[in-house]
Parts: C-alpha cells; structure tokens; sequence
C-alpha cells in the first residue's frame, strides 16, 4: 500500500491507457467491514464491463487481475480506514488507504482520477501532531474527522538513545576521602544532575526538530501541532527551524488523553487558520474576477488552462461533470462516465493546471464562491 504524502510519479506523469481508477467508502470495524471486499467485487465488475466495450478479453482481464487479488486478501480487509482508492494501468497498480470516506466510483479513462487523492493530499484541513517527552516521541496525521497514528519514517529517532546513542551524557562524579587516611570515600558530582538532563534533552529536541522537518514536515506540507507537557514547550520552540509548527499547541502529552479527546484538542488550533485560508482563496477568486482576471465558467477555464494562464483553480469537491478535456486547445466533450474514454472533466481540468504549474485547491461545496464547480484565478 502506498503512503499518501504526495501522488507517485507513476500517477502524475502520462500514463499507458488505460487507466481504471476505482474509490470505495470502508469500514474499520464490524459489521460494516465485512461488506467492504463484496462492494469492491462489484465496482471492480463494473470496471472489467467498461473495459471490454473497447478493449479485447484478454488485455481486460490481464488490468483486473490485481483488483481480483486484492479482493481475495482478508488481513487487507481486516484493516482498513475510511475510504479506499485504487488505480491501476499496464505496469501500475497502487493501493491508498484513506482517512475519510469517498463516494464510489468505477472509471476506465486514458488517465487516472485523481481528484478525490488530490481531496487528502491538501493542507487545508490536515495536520500533524508530534507527541513529544524528554526521551521519545510519537506522530499523528489527521483532518478534523479522523486521527491516526502515524509510522515515523526511517531516519527519525523514536527515543533519546535512537538519537544520542553513546553521546547520551552520564553525570560527571569523581571519588575524594576526607577524614585522614583510611577515611571513608564520598562521592561527589560536578555538575548537577539537572544540568546534564537538560543538555540530553536539548540535543534530543534539536535532533527531532530536523528529522520531523526532513522525513515528514516537508513531504507533506502539512502543519505541526507540538502536544507536550507545558514546561517543553518552551524549549523546543527556541531551537525548532520547522516553518510548518504552529504558534499554537496542546499543553499535553498525548498519553493522557484517547485518540478522539487528541482529535478535538488538535482540530480546536488548526479550525482557525483552515477557515481563514478557504476564505483567503474565495475572495481572492472574487477579486480576480472582479478585474478580469477570473472565471467560474468551466470552458473558459479550460482555454485559459491550455494557454497556461491559469494560477490557481478551486474545484468543488464530490463534484463530477462527464467529458472529455482536450489538453493542447483547452476544448471540452460532455460525455458519459461509463464510457471508457471519458472521465470527470474537473479531475482533468486539475491536472492540466498542475502541469502548467498551477496550483489546484479543491473546495468544500458550501465553501465554494460559485455553483458551477469551478472557479479560476488568470495569471493574466
């Protein structure tokens, strides 16, 4: 199973069609986990039906084959999350496990539908929590529905000793007898036992700091949220060089609270700035439009895309409109997503923008500017 940090590059270049994408709501628990692998079966029927309208029997088949194994793998399905995405063409099959349930949708296209990953792979609602002591850490990521806890990537230290190993500082004690010779031997420390643990968790700190940045900050872009005991968040703060922590925190170790209470606390710092910013890019687009630089109308859009002129797109998630883009002239089909060469027009719009370097948000309907789905801000 893929990591969703950011699309393969097997996805995001021009693949081989064709492409099936296919997205599921799970279950984590039972009963509703137990119909998830039956509605997949079904969806990936729906998937081989679509391919054999143009595509001979044997090439069909040879494309479903990994759907039909994935089907057959019960610890799979004994562990999945809320929603499901699963795309495949010759020579790519990638599984994601989602954090939010996805609408069901079977499509053979000539490129992948990518727009529900594009859904998660957004910073606008999702976060990270780093778990933080004087001697170990854990990660979180989630959105404000759902947190998980999150594998640290090699390269991260999980304990003080991962990070300082034979550097870990010992107090400094020497022996000296008092009292004549023969006397008893006293032992005394130079150097309090405190210093030394702060200089240990210094270094700790600094050493988290740069490989939370590096393996997991960076990667996904997605902002931190230090939960810790008050007293180290102080400290981690005047040596931190992360640009995605938050001001704000959780003056708390994770321990102490379940993973829902973690949940709450955590959506309670990042609401604030995800409402700020989907109304920063709502009126940005009004202004844009205001001066001519804008349009919620989709052919326009997709002309403006083909030129390069578009800088940034809003998209109205769970939104589909069938057709077909035609990426050289911008010019749009309406169509019918049973057909092996269409797919969901916005999905298509996005990744155009994003390969004239644009950048492409996609919305919560009732935070959209427009009702057509879209909305573009021109670069001129």
């Amino acid at each position: 199973m893929t990591r969703l940090k950011n699309l393969p590059g097997e996805i995001l270049s021009p693949p081989q069609p064709p492409c099936l994408s296919l997205y599921q709501p799970t279950h984590r628990h039972r009963p509703g986990s137990q119909q998830d692998p039956i509605r997949f079966r079904n969806l990936v029927k729906e998937l081989e039906t679509s391919l054999r309208q143009k595509y001979p029997a044997q090439e069909a088949r040879l494309l479903i084959e990994p759907f039909e194994k994935l089907a057959r793998d019960g610890d799979f399905w004994n562990h999945t999350l809320d929603g499901l995405a699963v795309l495949g063409s010759p020579g790519v099959f990638q599984v994601f496990k989602l954090q939010r349930p996805v609408g069901e949708l079977a499509v053979v296209a000539d490129t992948f539908h990518t727009k529900p990953l594009r859904r998660f792979l957004q910073s606008v609602d999702r976060y990270q929590i780093v778990g933080l002591t004087r001697r170990d850490i854990e990660l979180f990521e989630g959105n404000r529905d759902v947190l998980d806890r999150v594998e640290l990537a090699p390269g991260v230290p999980r304990t003080i000793t991962d990070a300082l190993g034979e550097e870990l500082t010992e107090p400094h004690q020497t022996v000296a007898s008092y009292g004549g010779v023969g006397g008893a031997g006293m032992h005394h420390g130079h150097g309090g036992r405190k210093d030394e643990i702060d200089k240990d968790a210094e270094r700790f700190f600094r050493a988290v700091d740069r490989a939370v940045l590096d393996h997991h900050s960076r990667p996904s872009g997605l902002p931190l949220i230090l939960a810790a005991l008050p007293e180290h968040h102080g400290l981690f703060r005047s040596l931190s060089h992360n640009p995605f922590l938050l001001r704000e925190g959780i003056t708390v170790h994770p321990s102490a609270l379940s993973i829902e209470e973690l949940r709450a606390r955590a959506w309670q710092v990042v609401e604030p700035d995800y409402h700020a910013r989907l109304a920063a890019l709502a009126e940005e687009f009004r202004q844009a439009r205001s001066n001519g630089l804008g349009s919620d109308d989709l052919a326009d859009a997709a002309r403006a895309a083909a030129d390069g002129r578009v800088a940034t797109l809003l998209i109205e998630d769970g939104r589909q409109i069938a057709g077909w883009l035609d990426g050289a002239t911008g010019r749009v089909e309406f169509g019918d997503l049973r057909s092996p060469r269409v797919d969901d027009l916005l999905d298509d719009l996005g990744e155009l923008v994003e390969s004239r370097s644009g950048r492409v948000v996609v919305v919560p309907s009732e935070r959209m500017p427009t009702t057509t789905g879209v909305a573009a801000v021109f670069r001129y």
